[in-house]
């Protein structure tokens, strides 16, 4: 009995171990099925976390912009205050050479004119005096010539008095100067003497621009009358806009012509333009012990004035640092990131030089995310030096990298959710 017994329990035993066995194997089979059948969908998974799509109404939606990486000046630089200005030969005023009431106005502040460009239209009844007085100048002028004969002729025969002719020729010297003086009045008042007939007399005139440029303040209105010491319109012409620095005497040695300077406008401080320090003054700026450091813009002068007010750095050394703007940078779980455009893979073709690329798709805009270390930031921007090499030229978020950011984090939880 006991080695039936024995013999029962040598025969379970048997077949625990080899139910064992085979749920062993089995195991090993599922799990080795199991990683070789995932190892790529682990992997792209991965990747799906580091990759945000947006489409190109969700971009415009939060504002989302692509830019480039820059190479800025972000440390060893003095800060000051300062102005833009125009130089004053850069500056005109339209006015009429005549007085007279506004009659219409072609012009508003901000406005780009040419030189020449009708800026208003003026009138006054004395206009067609003057015409007036030229058409009826010629057949007096006519008749005084027919006197001077007659008197010459009378004088010859000593018919006549030397004083008569004397008289009459001194009238027609007086009429021929006042019809040139006619002629220049209203070349001046821009009719053409030659095409005058009683049939074409003007009653008003055109004021035009001296210069080409922006129309920086209108001081008229239709109705209201104007003078020769009456401007009607004031026009810059930005193109010489240049920056002036204001920089403590102690700092002047500090400065040199050519040195960078990157600046912004007090009443728009997310956009930074930049200059080029081309003179020193050499007297005080009033009572503020300040001296002039002039300097000529040298990037994008879209949407600057002159008098306006800004904040400059002037670069001290000729050190630049890899830079972006500071709404491209974003912090997530104790790191720094910023976003690169991923190229999106199409059929090989040849591009023309400075021929735009076109990021999105149909499915829209990929983008991926780089760690980066975060250094100085001045102006709106921010030094970076990112972890792994960035090929060059290539594109990043510049603005609305936070919306980008929480678009991938919510992309990846989804992931994870599945």
């Amino acid at each position: 009995m006991k080695r039936i017994i024995n013999n029962i329990v040598f025969s379970v035993f048997v077949l625990v171990a080899i139910f064992a066995l085979n749920a062993c194997t089995n195991k090993h089979t599922e799990g080795d099925g199991h990683n070789h059948g995932t190892e790529a969908a682990t992997t792209d998974e991965h990747e799906e976390e580091n990759v945000a799509v947006l489409t190109d109404e969700q971009m415009k939606a939060v504002g989302v912009e692509i830019g480039s990486i820059e190479q800025k000046q972000l440390s060893k630089t003095l800060k000051a205050n300062g102005a833009l200005r125009v130089p004053n030969s850069n500056k005109a005023n339209a006015t009429s050479l005549f007085g007279g009431v506004i009659k219409s106005l072609n012009v508003e502040i901000g406005d780009f004119v040419k030189k020449g460009q009708v800026i208003a239209t003026i009138s006054n009844p004395e206009f067609i005096q003057l015409q007036e007085e030229y058409l009826s100048i010629n057949s007096r002028i006519e008749f005084a010539e027919q006197e001077v004969a007659r008197q010459r002729e009378l004088n010859e025969g000593n018919a006549g008095a030397k004083k008569n002719l004397q008289s009459a020729t001194s009238e027609l010297n007086t009429l021929r100067t006042r019809k040139a003086s006619l002629q220049q009045q209203i070349q001046m008042m821009g009719i053409n003497p030659a095409s005058l007939s009683n049939s074409s007399l003007k009653s008003s005139l055109v004021v035009t621009s001296p210069i080409g440029g922006t129309v920086s303040n209108v001081f008229a209105k239709i109705g209201s009358y104007v003078d020769v010491s009456s401007p009607i319109a004031e026009i810059i012409e930005n193109t010489a806009l240049h920056l002036d620095l204001q920089v403590y005497e102690k700092d002047i040695p500090l400065i040199k012509i050519g040195q960078k300077i990157d600046f912004v406008v007090t009443n728009n401080p997310n956009k930074t333009h930049s200059a080029e320090v081309y003179s020193i003054g050499s007297s005080f700026s009033g009572e503020s012990k300040t001296i002039a450091v002039h300097s000529r813009i040298t990037g994008d002068k879209t949407g600057l004035i002159d008098g306006m007010s800004i904040t400059g750095n002037v670069s001290l050394d000729d050190v630049l640092s890899t830079a972006v703007p500071n709404e491209a940078v974003v912090n997530a779980d104790g790191k720094y990131y910023i976003f690169l455009v991923k190229e999106q893979e199409e059929e090989p073709h040849d591009h023309k030089e400075d021929e735009a690329h076109d990021h999105g798709s149909e499915n829209g805009t990929q983008f991926t995310r780089m760690e980066v270390v975060k250094g100085a930031s001045q102006l709106g921007y921010t030094a970076i030096t990112p972890v792994n090499e960035i090929p060059h030229g290539t594109h990043i978020v510049i603005k609305g990298a936070f919306f980008v950011n929480a678009k991938m984090n919510d992309t990846g939880e989804h992931g994870h959710a599945h």
